[in-house]
C-alpha cells in the first residue's frame, strides 16, 4: 500500500487536533471547577447530579418552611406570654375588688381598668403573622375576634408546614384552644370581672375561679408551643445536615479532583507539544522536500 504525503499529513493533523480537543477540554475543566459541561461526558454522573439537585430543591423549600414555621411559634409564645401578664395583672385588680372596705368610686375605678385591659388582650388576640391572624386557624379574615369578643377565625383544620420528608409540623393554636370557649373564654370571663366589680362583688370569687382556670389553659397552651418548638429545633438541625450531606454528593459527581486534573492538564499540554514537534518534522514544510 502506498503511503502519500497527503496521507500523513492527515493523519498527523488528525492526531494533533485529538489531542488539542482533549487539552481544550481539560482546561475547560480546570477553568469551570466542573468535570460535567454536557449530559454526553458522564450520563451516569449527570444522572446523580439531578437526583442530588432535586433533592436540595426540597431541602431547600423545607428550610424555608421551618423558617415560617419558627416565626409563627415564635410569635405565638411571645403573645402568650404577654397576654399571660396582663391576665396576672387582672387577677390582682379582682383581688383588690374583692376587698369588702373598697369604695365605690375605687370599684368603678378597678372596672375601668380592667375593661381596658380586656381591649388590650382583644387586640393581642388579634396579633397577625404574614397578614394572617395568629390565633385564627385556617380564617380568610383579617382578625380572630370580633369587636364584642366573640371568635370569628375557622378551628375546623389546623395550619401545617412540611419540615421533612416524613413530618408535616403544626404551627398554628386557635383561639378556642389558648383562650377556651363561651361563656367561660378569657375575654368573656374578663368582661364579667369588670361588670362584676361595680354591680356584683360576692360573684368575683367564681369569677377568679374562672379566670384561673383560663390561666390554666394558656399556660397549657404555651407548653404545647414550646414542644412544638423543640420538635422544629431537631428538624432544622437534621435539615441543615441534609443540606451539607447533599452538597458533597453534588461536589463529588460534578467537581473535578483539582490536583489531578492540572496534572492531567501539564502532561496532555506536554504530549501536544512533543507531538506538534513531531508532525513539523514528518510533514514537508517546502516544494524542495517534494522533489528530494
Amino acid at each position: 500500500m502506498r503511503i502519500t504525503q497527503r496521507a500523513v499529513t492527515l493523519t498527523s493533523l488528525q492526531g494533533l487536533n485529538r489531542n488539542l480537543d482533549a487539552l481544550g477540554k481539560l482546561q475547560q475543566q480546570l477553568t469551570s471547577g466542573k468535570a460535567i459541561s454536557r449530559p454526553s461526558d458522564s450520563p451516569t454522573g449527570t444522572n446523580t447530579a439531578m437526583q442530588t439537585r432535586t433533592e436540595q430543591a426540597s431541602v431547600a423549600q423545607q428550610a424555608r418552611n421551618v423558617t415560617d414555621a419558627k416565626s409563627w411559634l415564635e410569635q405565638g409564645s411571645s403573645t402568650l406570654m404577654e397576654m399571660m401578664d396582663v391576665v396576672k395583672r387582672v387577677r390582682n385588680l379582682t383581688l383588690q375588688g374583692n376587698n369588702a372596705a373598697s369604695s365605690p368610686a375605687s370599684q368603678q375605678a378597678l372596672a375601668i381598668e380592667v375593661a381596658s385591659l380586656r381591649d388590650g388582650l382583644l387586640n393581642m388576640a388579634n396579633t397577625k403573622v404574614m397578614g394572617r391572624p395568629l390565633f385564627g386557624g385556617v380564617t380568610a379574615g383579617d382578625a380572630a375576634y370580633g369587636p364584642a369578643g366573640n371568635y370569628v377565625g375557622d378551628d375546623r383544620a389546623e395550619v401545617l408546614r412540611r419540615v421533612s420528608d416524613s413530618e408535616l409540623l403544626r404551627v398554628d393554636l386557635t383561639g378556642p384552644e389558648a383562650f377556651g370557649t363561651g361563656a367561660n373564654d378569657l375575654f368573656a370571663v374578663v368582661g364579667r370581672i369588670a361588670t362584676d366589680l361595680t354591680t356584683n362583688v360576692p360573684g368575683l370569687d367564681a369569677d377568679l375561679g374562672a379566670l384561673d382556670a383560663v390561666f390554666e389553659k394558656m399556660t397549657g397552651a404555651l407548653a404545647d408551643i414550646g414542644a412544638r418548638g423543640a420538635r422544629l429545633d431537631q428538624a432544622e438541625q437534621v435539615n441543615a445536615d441534609r443540606q451539607i450531606t447533599l452538597r458533597k454528593q453534588l461536589g463529588a459527581a460534578e467537581d473535578i479532583d483539582l490536583p489531578k486534573t492540572i496534572m492531567d492538564v501539564q502532561m496532555r499540554q506536554m504530549g501536544y507539544e512533543a507531538a506538534l514537534a513531531a508532525t513539523a518534522k514528518s510533514i514537508s514544510p517546502t516544494l524542495l522536500d517534494y522533489l528530494r
